[in-house]
């Protein structure tokens, strides 16, 4: 069994699923409000015990309801959160979301307790990296922790994955791109992190070779409905999507990127891995929510089957 260990942030979602996005001044109508455990960070760390990783988590949650909640549904998932603290000085992070009736959305963070994840965190992180196969990072949290933690597993000679969620230009400006072992952003955060507006395979390509020209080994774009562009020494290669029409496309790319990492870590080559991981990423547009549509390894394997 690979073990994972991910270190990132841990949200309460509230969705709001809406017609059409307000314009400025106006008031627009909700169908309904639902609450979902979310947070690129524990939405991973779900994902990668339910496709049959051990799964250890760091982080932050307040000491509040939402954190109580969040912290049990982990652990219902089997998720060790042995290391994520209950800050008494900050609340839960929470993430509102508005859902359109394609199944795109978008989303606003108020990061409360994990833009605190700092010193105390890195050191549990340090300590649980014996025995970890895989480290799995994103950047909602400080750029500064995930660079620290980064650098303490390629120390450790353990393989790290970042999913560029969130991402900003303090990354690059924090070597990041040259301290993971694979970077996975979207076409929008790759245009952050390279200047690379992706519209195309063309570009796709233009923006994985930028990211590899700052360091990077290896570069998977996640690219949607058109799957993925990975690069690494051993070339490049897109690797088309599964096709499928979706409910709510909210952390499609956390399942997509946790299946990467805990295939990876299992011994998989890398596009096979990346084939898998568009699954994974399918599956999770199927259902409504976050962490309530990460897909378990049986799903995953079933789905597999009947698209071969």
């Amino acid at each position: 069994m690979p073990s994972v260990l991910v270190v990132g942030s841990i949200n309460m979602d509230l969705i709001v699923r809406c017609e059409r996005l307000p314009r400025e001044g106006e008031t627009a109508h909700g169908e309904d409000l639902l609450m979902a455990p979310g947070g690129k960070g524990a939405n991973q760390a779900v994902a990668s015990s339910r496709l049959g990783a051990r799964t250890s988590m760091v982080g932050r949650l307040g000491e509040d309801e939402f954190g109580a909640r969040l912290r049990a549904g982990l652990q219902e998932d089997g998720v060790d959160t042995s290391a994520v603290l209950a800050d008494p000085d900050a609340s839960t992070g929470v993430a509102l979301i508005v859902l359109e009736p394609s199944g795109q959305n978008r989303i606003v963070i108020m990061s409360g307790a994990n833009a605190r994840v700092g010193a105390k965190d890195v050191a549990k992180a340090q300590a649980l990296l014996s025995g970890t196969d895989v480290v799995l990072l994103q950047l909602e949290i400080p750029i500064s922790t995930v660079a620290q933690v980064a650098a303490l597993a390629r120390e450790a000679q353990v393989p790290s994955v970042l999913d560029a969620g969130a991402a900003t230009r303090e990354a690059v400006d924090a070597g990041l791109p040259g301290l993971v072992d694979v970077i996975s952003p979207n076409e929008t955060e790759a245009q952050t992190l390279t200047g690379v507006k992706v519209s195309d395979l063309k570009s796709a390509a233009e923006a994985v070779r930028r990211l590899r020209a700052m360091g990077a080994s290896e570069v998977v774009l996640k690219l949607g409905s058109d799957g993925a562009y990975w690069a690494g020494d051993g070339g490049e290669e897109h690797v088309p999507a599964f096709q499928v029409d979706p409910v709510d496309t909210t952390a499609a790319g956390d399942a997509f990127t946790a299946c990467l990492a805990v295939d990876l870590a299992s011994g998989r080559d890398m596009l096979t891995a990346l084939r898998r991981a568009n699954a994974a990423g399918a599956l999770a547009c199927l259902k409504l929510g976050a962490q309530p549509s990460m897909p378990a390894h049986d799903e995953l394997e079933a789905f597999l089957a009947g698209h071969t």
